[in-house]
């Protein structure tokens, strides 16, 4: 079987994980404190701090900016569904935007268009959505940078507070800037197909000194500066990342340019190996990307029936899954908010081509040709 994704880890990355064990010192040590600081120093930052997820990352970010109960907040539906999950946490209402075609990102046009639509009133499922919005939850789908220097002056003449939901795109440059620095604070995740990987774990980044603080705090629950151990400032969670996981984010992160790179090499064959396929579109990457970190390749099936291709891949041993199916379409949001079908048109008809093929920093140029045979073989036989 070839997999959809697979870790990269070496002899080095085993050895730092055996030395914590060994230290006896297994929470809340130096490689905690030093990973953060790695990440914050490789994206350009004032601070960084460790957590045990992404997602817990995210809802950290929300809780230091004080969001209130009602606040409307934009996100795209095309994303993870932590990104929209968060702003539930907050009791805070998810307004999505539709993305742009090529890049399956949200532009400047549909952000403003959905800004223009909360000023004005509309519904979305059953739920009445009015008022100006708070804050965009801006995800770089795949690695792919959004276009930021239009998204900020969007979010800068209506004084929309920005995060970056960066969990797919370590190492991701717009116009030679890092991702993860565009907003008031960003973030990163390190699930096993990630470009990096901790097990399960995520860094908070950012300039502001204030949010860093209640990052800190809150995912250690609640305790101040000083760390005392029974000595609480504020409300908080158990988000803390563990000893072993942080050792092994700074082991990784050390050939952090050499993973992004391999990855890089890997994309390019694949894009070459499908370019003479006209029923398949693969992945576009914009003139601002100064750097591309890919998450996951994926290509779209102009055409072809993507659920029975799928079958037929899985059935003969090469894993693929379908990259996003859209949050607005789950069953739990419907049940919250009544059907959404039809509110954002590109969203809707992308998702339904979408097609994420084996993709792994170390994946050989032999099983990627395997890949693409078996691709081709299942457009032609039940496509």
């Amino acid at each position: 079987m070839i997999p959809l994704s697979r870790p990269d880890i070496n002899d080095q990355d085993i050895e730092r994980v055996v030395e914590v064990l060994k230290s006896g010192r297994l929470s809340l040590g130096e490689y905690t404190k030093r990973f953060g600081e790695m990440v914050a120093e490789y994206t350009g930052t004032r601070f960084g701090w460790a957590v045990s997820s992404g997602t817990a990352a995210l809802h950290l970010i929300l809780e230091s900016l004080d969001i209130d109960e009602g606040d409307l907040i934009l996100v795209p539906s095309f994303t993870f569904i932590a990104s929209v999950n968060v702003i539930l946490m907050k009791k805070a209402v998810p307004v999505f935007v539709d993305v742009d075609e090529r890049t399956l990102n949200v532009s400047p046009e549909t952000l403003e268009e959905t800004v223009r639509r909360c000023l004005k009133g509309f519904k979305q499922g059953n739920f009445e959505i009015k008022g100006p919005p708070r804050l965009f939850m801006a995800v770089d789908v795949f690695g792919h940078p959004l276009d930021w220097d239009g998204i900020l002056d969007v979010c800068r003449r209506y004084g929309i507070t920005v995060v970056e939901d960066s969990c797919e795109a370590l190492g991701s440059e717009y116009r030679g800037k890092k991702v993860g620095t565009f907003g008031i604070a960003g973030a990163f995740a390190f699930y096993p197909n990630k470009q990096i990987t901790t097990g399960e774990g995520g860094v908070v980044v950012t300039n502001d000194e204030k949010i860093h603080t209640v990052v800190k705090s809150m995912s250690n629950q609640g305790r101040g500066e000083g760390n005392e151990w029974l000595y609480h400032v504020r409300f908080g969670y158990n988000y803390r990342i563990d000893e072993m996981s942080a050792a092994l984010g700074c082991s990784q992160m050390e050939r952090i340019e050499e993973i992004v790179e391999k990855r890089a090499e890997a994309a390019e064959r694949y894009s070459k190996m499908l370019k003479e396929f006209s029923w398949v579109k693969v992945p576009v990457v914009e003139d601002y990307v100064t750097k591309m970190s890919w998450f996951v390749y994926v290509v779209r099936l102009e055409g072809p029936d993507r659920n029975r291709v799928m079958r037929y891949m899985e059935e003969k041993g090469v894993q693929v899954r379908n990259y996003f199916y859209p949050v607005h379409f789950q069953p739990f949001y419907e049940k919250l908010f009544g059907t959404m079908r039809g509110l954002l048109p590109v969203t809707e008809r992308e998702s339904e081509k979408t097609l994420a093929i084996p993709f792994f920093t170390s994946i050989t140029e032999s099983e990627q040709k395997t890949v693409v045979e078996i691709l081709r073989e299942a457009v032609e036989k039940v496509g």
